[in-house]
């Protein structure tokens, strides 16, 4: 995955650079090694409609904000989401929970972002494809590459 999304951003002129660190869990240490801020952090969560269950989700949202499942499943055209299964998620994205990126390289896969986590920032981090490793990315070059749908999905505070 981390090569993929390397040449992916090669290829697309993307103003990037690459960060290597120790495996951690928490966004707010991950934020603090990289010397970003916790809400840059692209937090991608893999998701699926509840009565849709064909209709698999990546939610991409600030990495200091949690997920509303009802606002995820509206903008995906129904009612509520649910997590897919840690083995699912790996399975179809090839990375494990807390390594996917906010990039959609499956066709079935539908990408959903809010807006928040690329209106507040000028720049968004992400783990890469492995734990260990993290790509900040300028977020015009995001938006541009990636091309999500844009949707408010973060709870309300």
């Amino acid at each position: 995955m981390f090569e993929q999304l390397i040449k992916l951003l090669d290829a697309s002129a993307a103003r990037y650079r690459v960060i290597e660190h120790p495996a951690e869990g928490s966004s707010e240490l991950v934020a603090a090694i990289r010397g970003t801020k916790p809400g840059q952090g692209a937090k991608a969560m893999l998701c699926r409609l509840k009565e849709h269950p064909e209709t698999i989700v990546l939610s991409v949202l600030p990495g200091d904000r949690k997920v509303d499942f009802k606002k995820v499943g509206q903008a995906a055209g129904g009612k509520k989401a649910t997590f897919v299964s840690p083995e699912e998620a790996t399975a179809l994205t090839g990375c494990a929970i807390g390594a996917i990126p906010p990039f959609s390289f499956h066709p079935a896969i539908k990408l959903v972002v809010d807006p928040k986590l690329i209106e507040d920032f000028e720049e968004i981090a992400f783990n890469a494809g492995r734990l260990d490793t993290s790509i900040v990315l300028n977020s015009e070059d995001y938006v541009r590459i990636a091309k999500p749908a844009l949707a408010e999905i973060t709870a309300d505070l």
